[in-house]
């Protein structure tokens, strides 16, 4: 998947970047409208990074949801988030 894929599946994904970017309003969503720029500068806005770390994040993001979309069209399931149960310390 890439920014142009992410902007026409914008209103399916952008719960997903609500998710990882808990600080964007739903304001900064219809705002954003999957276009790669206004996500960078909302990311830099809401949480004072610079433009590279932004960009970065925002890349990644994209990496993550594109693995996710393959999966489910290969038919299988989005993965699970892996925990750390040495960290919570449940099982």
């Amino acid at each position: 998947m890439n920014w142009n894929q992410i902007e026409g599946k914008w209103k399916q994904l952008k719960g997903s970047a609500k998710q990882q970017w808990g600080k964007l309003t739903d304001d900064d969503l219809v705002y954003i409208a999957g276009h790669h720029e206004s996500l960078i500068g909302k990311l830099q806005e809401r949480y004072g990074w610079a433009k590279e770390e932004a960009q970065r994040k925002a890349d990644e993001w994209m990496k993550s949801v594109s693995m996710q979309d393959q999966e489910v069209h290969a038919g299988g399931s989005p993965r699970a988030p892996q925990r750390d149960y040495q960290e919570t310390g449940k099982r």
